[in-house]
């Protein structure tokens, strides 16, 4: 399986502190950002790995990863020339993928879990799989409405979500989600969406999902940046905010 971590967006909620680099390159507690995704996937045994992100920030990138052997990766990088949404930055990774499996993972998202059970389970798997989280901002994501165990409707930042399950940064696609993405429209958002994505696989029945057990932070604004600041810094480092 290929690996896909997708780092580009202006972090617009996150300035002044990125007026002058990507969100992506931000510390959480002792080291950037990007490194949480990396660790994950080649702890996963994905070792294999494309880092889509914009051309203004791609030397940030490599200056700080080179080829990735430091993390245990082989790193390449893409550029996406316009924000143009998810499933658009997924596009660039057709010819990295060679026909593998993919998984994709948001750069700017910490979470807790090991990866390494879903991506085995995923390799006997049609279609696509997603990981679930009760969160209580699910309405900021694609809000997932399950039946009897089942998914049975995703949707993208509701008004008025069905459910507190949202579908995070992580998916999992064999290798045909290319051809799915050529078939998308832009949304009224004007980007590729990958809720649409995902939509195609649940029409067809191919759509499964892992439930995240741990703690999860998408680290696109200041709160749950320092959320997941502290998080590390306890879990991992026996740091105690409280005596700092």
């Amino acid at each position: 399986m290929k690996g896909v971590i997708l780092a580009g967006g202006s972090g617009s909620r996150l300035h002044p502190l990125t007026a002058v680099t990507n969100k992506h390159l931000l510390p959480v507690y002792n080291k950037p950002l990007i490194y949480f995704p990396i660790e994950k996937l080649v702890e996963a045994g994905v070792t294999d790995i494309l880092i889509v992100t914009s051309g203004e920030y791609m030397s940030h990138f490599t200056s700080l990863l080179d080829n990735g052997s430091g993390l245990g990766a082989r790193l390449r990088y893409a550029v996406q020339l316009a924000p143009n949404g998810l499933a658009d930055a997924l596009r660039l990774a057709k010819d990295f993928a060679q026909g593998e499996k993919i998984i994709m993972v948001l750069g700017d998202n910490v979470f807790e879990d090991s990866l390494k059970e879903p991506v085995q389970a995923f390799q006997k798997m049609k279609g696509a799989a997603i990981f679930l989280k009760e969160h209580p901002e699910a309405r900021d994501y694609g809000v997932v409405e399950m039946k009897d165990g089942k998914v049975i409707d995703i949707e993208e930042k509701p008004v008025a979500p069905k459910s507190n399950w949202c579908a995070v940064g992580i998916y999992m696609y064999n290798p045909d989600v290319f051809d799915v993405i050529d078939t998308l429209k832009p949304s009224k958002r004007g980007e590729y969406e990958i809720t649409d994505v995902n939509r195609v696989y649940l029409e067809r029945g191919e759509l499964s999902y892992f439930k995240l057990k741990g703690e999860w932070f998408d680290c696109g604004n200041f709160y749950w940046l320092l959320k997941a600041n502290l998080f590390v810094a306890k879990k991992y480092h026996n740091f105690d905010s409280g005596n700092a």
